[in-house]
């Protein structure tokens, strides 16, 4: 038993198909919907719904915060709805996740643009007091992805999710080293959809232009999403590259977008494996698509990122990677970091 939403529609104009999809019985039955919308483009996206969303209510989203997600929870279980729809980005998308959870309905994601596999994921990143958190929250139960939406988000955060995408091959490699060396259960059905997904990008020669490339960006961040529900974890999508965007996040808060993290973890990873193959597909992908590849690319020097990669495996205990595989002291994750920049720096 395979589970999926109830529907996944990529193309122009999906906001418009709202009204049919809420009209199917088995998403909402008295029509009792609730809409959540981010600061940034809530005037307008309320204005596309309001012709076939009569009776919903709009609420503003203000940040991915937990605070803001729990006041759109409480405003939800206070209205007795039957869905809500979240519609935006990763951060409004997440918190109306969590909001969901908290309410005890089910909710479905509208993307606007493709910057992170949150679209689809059992899980919700929100930022609170200590800084950033995952939640465990329940699939949505439908996905659109509006590419009207997509191509004028801006150019940054769609390229992101093509960093996201790609570190499922090196997540998928530490889950497998977890398996050979300490005998961790692995599901052969959640690593392939996860790899599919980044296979299906990682030799395309067009790039966010094109409405063919974003309709695979987007299939891939949900078909990451739905390996995760498969798995039970975000272990199919999330190893080394991931415990390093952590790091990254903790130490050197706003440095760069989750995507951005990713590809740069996940090459790292691959350099540190001496997988000279793989490698230089993730970083010729990397550079296809103008995302980082180096420290210096978002910033940070290269003590800056050795100091990200030796706190990396402390940002998830009892996950095991090529990192806790080398355990690598600071003086020799420090020669390795150089050795990558230089290597990969011109």
């Amino acid at each position: 038993m395979l589970p999926a939403p109830l529907a996944i529609m990529v193309r122009r104009g999906a906001v418009a198909e709202l009204g049919a999809l809420l009209a199917d019985t088995r998403v909402a039955t008295s029509g009792r919907v609730a809409v959540a919308v981010g600061p940034g483009q809530g005037d307008h996206i309320e204005g596309l719904i309001a012709p076939t969303l009569d009776e919903a209510e709009v609420f503003r989203v203000s940040d991915g915060s937990v605070d803001a997600a729990v006041s759109l929870g409480a405003d939800l279980r206070k209205g007795a709805y039957e869905v809500v729809v979240g519609v935006g980005g990763g951060r409004t998308i997440d918190a109306t996740k969590y909001a969901a959870s908290l309410a005890g309905i089910p909710m479905v994601a509208v993307a606007t643009n493709l910057s992170h596999d949150g679209i689809c994921s059992p899980t919700a990143s929100l930022v609170y007091d200590g800084g950033k958190g995952t939640f465990g929250v329940p699939m949505p139960l439908a996905v659109l992805v509006d590419l009207d939406f997509v191509h004028s988000a801006p150019e940054s955060l769609v390229r992101s999710g093509v960093g996201d995408v790609v570190s499922n091959l090196s997540a998928i490699e530490d889950w497998q080293l977890g398996n050979m060396e300490r005998g961790e259960p692995i599901d052969g059905l959640a690593c392939s959809m996860a790899r599919i997904a980044a296979e299906a990008l990682i030799g395309r020669v067009d790039s966010i232009e094109s409405d063919a490339f974003l309709t695979i960006l987007a299939e891939a961040l949900i078909m990451s999403g739905m390996s995760m529900v498969i798995a039970g974890s975000s272990r199919p999508a999330s190893g080394g590259d991931h415990e390093i965007l952590h790091a990254v996040d903790q130490l050197f808060p706003g440095t760069s977008n989750h995507g951005e993290l990713a590809g740069i973890g996940a090459a790292f990873c691959f350099f540190l494996r001496e997988d000279a193959a793989r490698l230089k597909q993730v970083t010729d992908c990397l550079r296809q698509h103008q995302l980082p590849v180096v420290p210096a690319d978002i910033g940070l020097t290269s003590e800056q990122f050795s100091e990200a990669v030796t706190l990396a495996p402390a940002t998830r205990p009892g996950r095991y990677t090529i990192l806790e595989h080398l355990r690598m002291p600071e003086s020799e994750v420090r020669d390795r970091v150089g050795d990558y920049v230089r290597a990969f720096g011109s």
